[in-house]
């Protein structure tokens, strides 16, 4: 009977691994799309900023609604809606470029995010309730793990993939004498075709989830799901996860002005963008390895494998680029090391919070608002990495902070308890608008001041906030 439990949980983790793959994925090809966008429809900073407005909106709107429905019909059939309304989200990209309208590709965004709001709402409750609570933290940063890799990939593949090639289209038609107005309708084609392969993708995962049977989270039913709404932690947490979505998304969505600012090509910046990702995906193997319930000597010996990943992923993504549709790999061993020393770096700085997921974001926070700060006042050659590296301490924020703010539910409490955290998610609709407007008014530089803000109350929040009352 125990063999078939967890052989059950085990099934249930490589379902919801999957799950926060694909939503990864969809919200960093998104958030990498950004400056695709400004280019096609000619926007301003702040109004290109409305890409992830329109994205993360969206848990504002639906968070809340979805941990209902989701109490009512499932999690595996919460998480199927998800992925159909992903779909019918990634279909709506071909007409929104074909007929170059920016409302209607907004609109095709918030459509996609809504999928995206029933699969989080759905995941982080279903990966906290599969095990003890001890352990809920390693778990987390496990699929969140998985989701970096996807966050890293996105990234990587619209800077080479989509962006590169599009503006070799426009910059060849602007020498051909045509406007930058026709240049950039006939290059915004380069931006339908991955929605349309995303969009099928997605669809086969949510016809093949229906036929997978799935374990069965049970909660105490003669506890009212109302409860929650008396649990300080939950509304502290809610409050916590607002400032690091915003954060995050923020910070990612400045990396390509930041760069553009100091003289580097836009193909360039948004490919090294990748590099940010990449450090939260280290960062949260990390997490999942030294969080957990390993043997001390397993701890070490899975932390080296990391490190020397965390070695190849560096080198490669600032080595592999496309020029004029051919594959080009200049190889660029002196960043492999550099990401290889802030891996290092991470990895002792997490020892250093002793297992205890609220120490290590306590410690994480303040590190992101010194870097911040760093990037703002330093030369950019110096504060690119230090902005690039950020990643790697926001890489065990979100499952932490979302563990904390759960810490001691039943699991009948977590649809609604993830509801209301997941609806502060819409801080990465709010503080990137901010920072649109900053840049716009300013600079790039001194916009990134508000995450600075955002990381002092995470900070708060794990070493204060999070204690229960």
């Amino acid at each position: 009977m125990e063999q078939k439990t967890n052989s059950n949980l085990r099934l249930g983790m490589t379902f919801m691994a999957s799950i926060f793959f694909i939503f990864g994925f969809i919200t960093n090809f998104n958030i990498a799309m950004k400056d695709q966008v400004q280019l096609a429809f000619a926007l301003t900073n702040f109004e290109a900023q409305l890409v992830n407005f329109s994205f993360f909106i969206a848990y504002g709107v639906f968070s809340f609604l979805c941990g209902y429905i989701i109490k009512k019909i499932g999690y595996k059939r919460g998480v199927i809606v998800g992925l159909v309304l992903v779909a019918i989200g990634s279909y709506m990209f071909f007409p929104a470029v074909a007929a170059l309208s920016y409302p209607l590709f907004l609109l095709a965004v918030f459509v996609m995010a809504t999928g995206v709001v029933f699969l989080q709402t759905a995941a982080n409750p279903y990966v906290v309730a599969l095990g003890p609570q001890e352990t809920a933290p390693s778990r987390l940063n496990l699929t969140q793990a998985l989701n970096a890799v996807a966050s890293t990939i996105a990234p990587f593949l619209a800077g080479i993939l989509v962006l590169a090639p599009a503006v070799l289209a426009i910059d060849s038609k602007i020498a051909a004498g045509i406007s930058y107005a026709e240049a950039a309708k006939e290059a915004a084609i380069f931006v339908q075709m991955p929605f349309v392969i995303i969009g099928s993708v997605v669809l086969l995962i949510a016809i093949g989830i229906a036929f997978i049977k799935l374990p069965v989270i049970v909660g105490d039913h003669t506890i009212s799901s109302k409860s929650v709404f008396k649990k300080p932690q939950v509304w502290l947490g809610a409050i916590g996860i607002f400032c690091y979505v915003g954060a995050e998304v923020g910070t990612a969505s400045q990396i390509a002005p930041y760069l553009k600012e100091s003289g580097f090509a836009t193909d360039v910046a948004v490919k090294l963008s990748a590099i940010y990702w990449g450090g939260g995906m280290i960062g949260r193997f990390f997490g999942s390895i030294l969080l957990g319930a390993l043997p001390a000597a397993k701890k070490y010996q899975y932390s080296i494998i990391v490190m020397i990943f965390a070695f190849f992923v560096g080198w490669f993504i600032t080595s592999a680029n496309i020029v004029d549709g051919q594959f080009i790999f200049d190889s660029q061993l002196v960043n492999g090391f550099i990401f290889l020393g802030i891996a290092i770096v991470n990895f002792f700085l997490m020892l250093l919070g002793k297992g205890k997921a609220n120490v290590a974001l306590g410690i994480f926070g303040t590190v992101n608002m010194l870097l911040i700060f760093a990037a703002v006042m330093l030369p950019a050659t110096i504060g690119m990495w230090c902005l690039l590296s950020i990643g790697f301490f926001n890489s065990i924020m979100f499952p932490n902070i979302f563990s904390l703010g759960v810490r001691d539910l039943d699991p009948s409490e977590m649809p609604l308890a993830s509801g209301i955290i997941n609806t502060l998610i819409v801080g990465g609709a709010v503080v990137p608008l901010l920072i649109g407007g900053l840049t716009d008014a300013f600079s790039a530089r001194w916009a990134l001041l508000i995450p600075i803000l955002c990381y002092s109350y995470i900070a708060f929040f794990a070493l204060k906030g999070s204690k229960i009352r």
